[in-house]
């Protein structure tokens, strides 16, 4: 089985910058599998999500999501792809959804943009991830544990291999943030996305597992 994400040997450097953002990363993740990529600010955890969301080109080594080379692949796979098989939560749950529509109607709209016409419907997935709920309220008026929960939902709605998330808990209290891991686990162990988490918080990364410790560019062995 192809895993959701390898990359061997990926570097980046910024044009005029005098380092590496990233040097010689080699990682995988298995399809349903997951892993936090924990590191100090400025260790390039955000350049390596760049990458790995196809938004920016790799400037050496091969980053492959779901067999496919972000490096080699044209403009118009990339977006395919993002459609098909890749997925992203930012830290702004509100940056993901609709706010004046409900969680059911973001699923839906998600859905209907990938093209996804099988699979779970969006109801059954909102009960199978524990939040049937609030599957009709609009999203302005959950709090902010419930948006982003429903922002995850949303992103793995259509189907996808690989989940990528921006400090998923950055912004919720402890009740918030243990539900939002919890539905982060069944994402893995339910749907079978694989999922490659950026987190600041060590016990989140703790009950994730998979965890690979960045800094300066470099993965610490």
């Amino acid at each position: 089985m192809t895993d959701a994400l390898r990359c061997t040997g990926l570097g980046h450097r910024y044009p005029g910058a005098e380092s590496d953002a990233l040097d010689g990363v080699d990682l995988v993740v298995p399809v349903g599998g997951a892993a936090v990529v924990v590191g100090p600010s400025g260790a390039g955890k955000s350049t390596l999500l760049a990458v790995l969301a196809g938004l920016t080109r790799p400037s050496r080594g091969r980053v492959e999501v779901d067999g496919v080379d972000l490096a080699a692949a044209s403009d118009s796979a990339l977006r395919a792809l993002r459609r098909r098989s890749l997925a992203v939560a930012v830290q702004n749950p509100f940056r993901n959804l609709l706010p004046y529509g409900s969680a059911l109607d973001n699923l839906r709209l998600v859905r209907r943009t990938a093209g996804v016409r099988g699979g779970q419907e969006p109801a059954r997935l909102l009960d199978a991830l524990g939040l049937g709920d609030i599957a009709s309220s609009p999203v302005h008026t959950l709090s902010g544990g419930e948006r982003q929960r429903v922002a995850l939902a949303s992103a793995v709605s259509a189907g996808p291999r690989l989940l990528l998330v921006d400090e998923p808990t950055s912004q919720l209290d402890r009740v918030s943030r243990d539900r939002v891991v919890a539905l982060l686990q069944r994402i893995t162990g339910e749907l079978g996305t694989a999922v490659l988490a950026v987190t600041h918080d060590p016990e989140v990364a703790a009950a994730l597992g998979g965890v690979v410790r960045l800094r300066d560019g470099r993965i610490e062995q």
